[in-house]
């Protein structure tokens, strides 16, 4: 027959008689006044465990909010990456230098004049994706904008080039005698 814990401890002299006999005593009287008044006593390790299942629980929903956004950032990187691979324009190695800034940073990248022209009217775009820098048509910047708008570098004000708009004073006549 197996031998209580109380037999074991007091045979291994970790305690004595007197002391188990008030802790079954007390045990008892617990037992019999819950019984009795059906009262529940509240046990301390019970209500540490229940605390500690609830803090857990609470890191456990902020680690998932964590990974949930650290996901989000990576989706939306990805479309980034992909909207740009899709449609940039190549660069032009022996065009001209076209000058810009990233973060008070002077950089510089070789375009052909065509599409110099086309940078400075708004139709297109300087974004930047991990470490490269590349030239997309502005509809593409704005998609980018709205998903990280750090990524847009440059993206200028669209200019309509109409004669009526660059020639303002076209009505007024310019005499043959003026000289400048």
């Amino acid at each position: 027959m197996a031998i209580s814990l109380q037999e074991q401890l007091l045979k291994a002299g970790l305690t004595n008689k007197t002391k188990a006999k008030t802790l079954k005593t007390n045990k008892r009287k617990q037992v019999n006044a819950q019984r009795k008044n059906k009262v529940t006593v509240t046990d301390d390790t019970k209500a540490s465990l229940e605390k500690a299942k609830r803090e857990q629980i609470k890191k456990d929903r902020v680690l998932n909010q964590e990974k949930q956004q650290h996901a989000e950032k990576k989706a939306i990187s990805a479309q980034i990456k992909q909207l740009i691979d899709l449609n940039k324009i190549s660069h032009d190695k022996d065009g001209e230098a076209y000058n810009f800034s990233d973060h008070n940073k002077i950089k510089k990248i070789y375009v052909s004049p065509e599409v110099r022209s086309q940078i400075s009217d708004g139709r297109l775009a300087i974004v930047k994706t991990q470490r490269r820098y590349e030239i997309v048509p502005a509809e593409i910047a704005l998609k980018i904008r709205q998903r990280d708008e750090s990524c847009v570098l440059l993206l200028n004000d669209r200019k309509e080039n109409t004669e009526a708009e660059t020639d303002l004073y076209a009505d007024y006549q310019i005499p043959d005698d003026l000289m400048w």
